[in-house]
């Protein structure tokens, strides 16, 4: 037989889980927005060329396109990488391999910062400190 005591710890104990996954859920989606800035900001440094969604035919393509994730595609030859954010910007990122290359060698300055900050630091004459 169940107590009174017993259903009101039971009711507690699943509003906590059900509190902790909601918490859970927004702090995933929290996350996810920043890294979505976050990539953006990179694309806009590499020199990635922004194009606003901004008549019905470029939103359709948006919306069909994968979300927040870099695209290599060949468009008439060419190598073309694009980055869709039908959410934040509502816009489409758009480079080439040029462009591609700078976002890598970011990505990598970004890494040896985080793990060295002395190892990026300018020597004035002396360009980058790389030893």
């Amino acid at each position: 037989m169940m107590t009174t005591d017993t259903v009101g710890h039971r009711n507690h104990a699943r509003s906590v889980v059900l509190l902790a996954a909601i918490l859970a859920m927004a702090a995933c989606a929290t996350m996810r927005r920043n890294e979505a800035a976050s990539t953006e900001e990179l694309l806009a440094a590499a020199g990635f060329q922004m194009r606003p969604a901004d008549t019905p035919e470029r939103v359709a393509a948006l919306a069909s396109m994968p979300r927040e994730k870099l695209i290599v595609r060949s468009k008439d030859g060419n190598v073309v990488y694009t980055y869709a954010d039908p959410e934040k910007c509502h816009c489409l990122y758009v480079g080439g391999p040029k462009e591609y290359a700078a976002l890598q060698q970011i990505r990598v300055q970004r890494e040896i910062a985080a793990h060295d900050p002395e190892a990026v630091m300018e020597w004035p004459g002396w360009g980058p400190r790389l030893w």
